[in-house]
């Protein structure tokens, strides 16, 4: 799909053809007549002991795993390998090296104020905007420094509108739409973000009533923003509503959910319009009054006045992987695809241009990702085509090293940071579904790739929309489902150490 991709991951059809074998897969599904010799003693007790371990795990619904050699690819151990699963958030594993492909790892988003006219004795005839240049990382303070440059190259007054360019990606006012529309970690998405997407609203019980604010904060700044507003209401439930109500957010909250004080983060539905409020904000701050920010949807042309830049695409990305910021996910999988293409697309249809990748660059044979990270259920990945990838990325150097480390427990179940078997890998939460992928280092040095994904689909289809936050009987099941992650990990970091 791409030529960088050739370059990035040069072992892929090797890889492929290696996966198509497999070595001792324990419980792997077998054909009915046996192709295989008959198991040596210490083969038939390995089975046994992985039965036990499943069938103690107490973890219903599904249960699939892999394990493989990282430098041949070939399977060691394996139980439904081919089923594709919801993958959850591990789905971002791969989006990370999808964007690296593609973007390359040093890539820096950029945002910029243009001046769509002429300025003479510091003052703009035309236009200001503000263009999105799909950062995820764009914080107050980014902004602040982004007015800040306005006042230094001497722009003191704005005649013409206030503008704001969102358009580098496609709109979306949730990433899922099945999630509750509190939730701050399905906001909206476009080519400006600004603080993830979220509101900050918090709330303080005075003499007999609230004082309620919804600000923009990031230290040291903390400005008030107009549209996002919330209305305490007296209701027992539900506890947030939200409504567009066309030039902002309006939300509800139930005055019996509150206590005497408190705060949470919410998401932001107009993300264009959420930026210039806080933009215009910081501008004022330094002497230039803007009128209430529109939304563009083609970037007029113009003079760049002030500019600033993201980090690197690789710290991003290790800071997407260990905080599992969905939004971050989202827009650099999105800004990846028109990065290729030369437009922007829809989240779905970016998807399947990152399937696309992952079978030519990864050797990946069913990816079926709905999304780039992973919120949505709809997206199914096997086992085995996530140690495919896995293993086609790991003489490149480009996951692992950005991975969290998973810390594995001693004898008496204690965390033991020393253990001797070393693990970094993506975690992936949903409702009753659970998945890790990633990296093993033997004591002995020999380095295995791993996926194992658990999910109970029956129990998840009979949740209800406004119960998906916290649903009953989710914690204690996912808690078994990563406590069998680790034993398994800590059976094979043991069984395949020489």
């Amino acid at each position: 799909m791409t030529g960088k991709s050739n370059s990035f991951f040069s072992r892929r059809a090797f890889l492929a053809g290696l996966m198509a074998s497999t070595g001792v897969p324990a419980l792997a599904e077998a054909p009915k007549v046996s192709l295989r010799p008959r198991m040596r003693d210490d083969a038939r007790a390995q089975v046994s002991e992985l039965a036990s371990l499943l069938r103690g795990s107490r973890v219903t619904g599904d249960i699939v795993f892999a394990v493989a050699d990282a430098e041949t690819g070939n399977i060691l151990e394996a139980r439904n390998e081919t089923s594709g699963i919801a993958p959850a958030s591990v789905a971002k594993s791969i989006t990370a090296l999808y964007a690296q492909d593609i973007l390359g790892p040093s890539h820096r988003f950029v945002t910029q104020v243009v001046a769509a006219g002429e300025i003479t004795n510091g003052v703009l005839e035309g236009d200001l905007v503000l263009v999105g240049g799909c950062d995820p990382t764009l914080d107050t303070k980014a902004l602040a420094k982004l007015a800040l440059g306005l006042k230094e190259a001497g722009l003191r007054e704005v005649r013409g509108r206030f503008l704001v360019f969102e358009n580098a990606l496609r709109p979306l006012r949730t990433i899922d739409p099945e999630q509750p529309d509190h939730l701050g970690y399905s906001p909206a998405v476009s080519g400006i973000a600004l603080n993830y997407n979220r509101v900050h609203f918090q709330w303080k019980r005075g003499s007999g009533d609230y004082t309620v604010t919804m600000d923009a904060r990031a230290a040291p700044y903390r400005p008030d923003v107009q549209m996002a507003r919330m209305q305490i209401v007296d209701r027992s439930a539900p506890i947030f509503s939200y409504r567009d109500a066309g030039d902002h957010d309006q939300w509800t909250v139930a005055k019996k959910a509150l206590g005497k004080e408190g705060a949470r983060w919410l998401p932001v539905r107009r993300p264009g319009l959420y930026a210039g409020d806080v933009f215009a904000t910081l501008a004022r701050s330094n002497g230039i009054v803007l009128k209430a920010p529109e939304l563009v949807e083609e970037l007029p042309a113009g003079t760049v006045l002030s500019t600033v830049k993201s980090p690197e695409l690789r710290e991003i990305l290790q800071g997407m992987l260990k905080y599992s910021n969905n939004l971050t996910a989202e827009m650099v999988g999105l800004a990846a695809t028109r990065m290729y293409s030369g437009r922007a697309h829809t989240l779905a249809a970016s998807a399947r241009q990152m399937n696309l990748w992952a079978k030519e660059a990864l050797g990946m044979q069913k990816p079926a990702f709905a999304d780039h990270s992973g919120l949505g259920g709809a997206s199914r990945v096997s086992a085995a085509d996530m140690v495919r990838a896995l293993a086609a990325a790991h003489d490149r150097a480009l996951l692992r090293p950005i991975l969290k480390p998973v810390t594995l427990r001693d004898k008496s179940g204690r965390p033991d940071k020393k253990h001797p078997v070393k693990v970094a890998a993506k975690t992936g939460t949903l409702n009753f579904v659970s998945g890790l992928a990633g990296y093993i280092t033997a004591p002995d040095g020999r380095e295995m790739v791993f996926a194992i994904f658990c999910a109970d689909e029956s129990i998840r289809a009979t949740i209800p929309r406004a119960h998906r936050e916290r649903p009953q009987g989710a914690r204690p099941w996912a808690n078994r489902a990563r406590r069998l992650q680790r034993q398994l990990l800590e059976r094979w970091g043991t069984i395949y150490s020489s």
